[in-house]
């Protein structure tokens, strides 16, 4: 019966989000407070409808409810309760179901933002209803995820995909939507702005675009870094990044968050870029839609894909439609009162901040070229392309390159030469003893690498300019450009043959397989190989490794998961393939040099966007009590 409910609950949703909406525009239309605030209890009624249906999904994979196909395709008896509360999201259904709950509550924070602004929070919050009423209907037509078996109930699950039995999978999938929620709220946001023809300026509607900005940046981040970090400890191919299609679809709109955040800096004081910031604000959230459609519809190969179901990929392609196109025509309508001039003459910095934005502007770009490319050519030629990290290596370095260049020059100002001539010398100097000394795999890409994080360090310390959360940010950037160069050209790795009694030196230290013990887990069994690494001089042990063989007990499916020793300077990375003899096993074994500074950057940058949150929120308290 419950499951019943939640369905029931999901049609609520989606029925009083889409026909409210246009009850709100006609009151803001004929200037009636009382239909143009309709939008207060539609939305309470979509949130509540949404949240109840959500926790009944939960409750059916708590409980183990399998005449819930959903339940039943992604879930088993044996499963943690961890992982049966995770598997919610682990599939298709289920992880829409999570974001669209996602963007009705963002819709309550949206609310809040603009509690100022009757009409402007109309505009925006009849928007947001549309949206959730378009993948509340997109759930109900193609992705059912209250489904019965009935009245052929399996008595077992089919059980979790052995990937996604990961911390990561717990934390990644709500904090990477949470971000996608936050570009859903700036796309309804702007398109009210757009609708009451009016500008991004100095007044409340700025001060929300640019908290959202940085609470979607933020989770953006954070998303981006969990699912990097998830791959690197999951997979057992010892990567972090791969510039897989999905990976770039969160990526993409990272960079264009980043690229918006600086324009929003320019527009504090001026009117540039104000066509610029107001289509950057739109393309977030459509590069959300474009990378739901690719994640879902089978159109590109991935390791991370949903699905692939081409009805489902159609489906997701008219909403898209639908979604953007009428976003677009209101746009370009709006073109010719959007055209400002150029009030205030150009300083150093403002060019230096423009070239910022342009520059991960055309990042973004670059990667999703990259990332269509392959689709483009294949409905062209008929023939299959891969487009591989050469090609994203190839711009990326350089464009980093740029970046610290921008980054070093506005931290010690354009104007004061001798400090950005002194940065630079001191980072060709520390960026040219490291790669003397410790020899790359590529000296160029190496040194350009070294030298763009020490700028940015040098330049920190040498100019002091920038306020202490910018500082914060710009040396979570060089933090994350050693661990990448240190992982990238400083990696060493061996495959080896190995069973007990067996070592085999590496780098500095000698890996040592001790002996091979048995894994018994409610959902797997298998084996782990006892590792010692010991330092290659005086032989005392550093760490102790435990990579396991696991065969899942629901479908027999064999995975290795590795052993990881986190270090500030290193990590050592083993993982187990298969067994050769009685007692023999393939072991790749691997050193990581600043693998964990990879993650450590994304950190700083985290807590310099809370910080600036906090310190706007200060402000905005000490406003309110000087006008009371």
């Amino acid at each position: 019966m419950l499951p019943e409910v939640g369905h029931f609950l999901l049609v609520l949703a989606a029925v009083t989000s889409l026909f409210s909406a246009p009850v709100v525009f006609a009151g803001i239309a004929k200037k009636k407070p009382f239909f143009r605030d309709f939008w207060r209890p539609a939305l309470v009624v979509t949130i509540v409808s949404l949240v109840v249906s959500t926790a009944i999904l939960s409750y059916a994979f708590m409980t183990d409810d399998f005449s819930v196909d959903y339940v039943a395709d992604n879930s088993n008896t044996h499963l943690m309760t961890a992982y049966k509360f995770a598997a919610l999201w682990s599939g298709h259904e289920g992880s829409m179901m999570l974001f669209t709950v996602l963007t009705a509550l963002g819709a309550g924070v949206l609310a809040r933002l603009l509690k100022k602004e009757a009409v402007l929070a109309a505009w925006s919050e009849g928007y947001m209803l549309l949206i959730t009423a378009g993948f509340s209907f997109f759930l109900l037509l193609t992705s059912n995820p209250f489904l019965r078996n009935l009245p052929n109930v399996p008595v077992e699950g089919r059980d979790l995909n052995p990937v996604l039995q990961d911390i990561g999978m717990i934390v990644h999938p709500p904090v990477l939507f949470t971000g996608y929620a936050g570009l859903a709220l700036m796309f309804a946001l702007v398109c009210g702005l757009l609708s009451m023809k009016r500008m991004f300026r100095n007044d409340t509607a700025l001060l929300a675009v640019e908290k959202l900005a940085l609470w979607t940046w933020a989770f953006l981040t954070a998303g981006n870094m969990l699912g990097s970090w998830w791959a690197y400890n999951e997979l057992g191919w010892g990567g972090w990044w791969f510039w897989d299609p999905v990976e770039n679809a969160s990526f993409i709109p990272w960079l264009t968050t980043g690229a918006l955040l600086h324009a929003l800096i320019v527009l504090k004081h001026r009117a540039q870029l104000q066509r610029l910031s107001i289509l950057l604000g739109l393309t977030g959230f459509a590069l959300v839609l474009f990378g739901t459609f690719v994640v879902r519809s089978g159109v590109m190969q991935s390791v991370h894909a949903f699905a692939s179901d081409p009805a489902r990929g159609t489906a997701l392609l008219t909403l898209m439609l639908v979604i953007l196109i009428p976003a677009a025509l209101l746009y370009t309508a709006r073109l010719p009162s959007l055209r400002t001039a150029w009030d205030k003459p150009l300083t150093n910095d403002d060019i230096l901040l423009m070239g910022g934005v342009f520059l991960l502007s055309a990042a973004a770009f670059c990667v999703f070229f990259g990332s269509v490319y392959p689709l483009i050519y294949e409905s062209l030629a008929g023939r299959m392309l891969t487009v591989g990290a050469p090609y994203f290596n190839s711009f990326f370095v350089p464009m980093t390159i740029l970046a610290a260049l921008a980054i070093a020059l506005t931290q010690t100002g354009v104007e004061n030469w001798k400090k950005a001539l002194l940065s630079a010398s001191l980072a060709a100097i520390l960026a040219g003893g490291i790669v003397g000394y410790a020899k790359p795999l590529d000296y160029t890409t190496a040194f350009g690498a070294l030298f763009a994080g020490f700028w940015i360090l040098t330049s920190a310390a040498i100019g002091r300019r920038l306020s202490k959360i910018a500082l914060l940010a710009h040396i979570g950037v060089a933090v994350s450009i050693f661990g990448a160069t240190g992982v990238g050209q400083y990696e060493q790795e061996a495959l080896v043959r190995m069973g007990p009694g067996q070592g085999r030196p590496l780098g500095d230290v000698v890996f040592v397989y001790r002996e091979t013990l048995p894994v018994e887990k409610p959902s797997y069994y298998g084996v782990a190989a006892y590792i010692e690494v010991l330092d290659l001089k005086t032989e005392d042990v550093i760490t102790v490794l435990l990579p396991e063989r696991q065969t899942f007990r629901a479908n027999g499916m064999r995975m290795s998961a590795a052993g990881i020793d986190h270090g500030v300077l290193k990590d050592y990375y083993v993982s187990m393939g298969n067994q050769l003899s009685d007692e023999e096993w393939l072991v790749r074994l691997t050193i990581k040099p600043l693998a964990s500074w990879i993650w450590g950057g994304g950190c700083l940058m985290i807590l310099a966007a809370f910080a600036a949150l906090f310190k706007r929120r200060k402000k905005a308290i000490e406003k309110e009590k000087e006008i009371a």
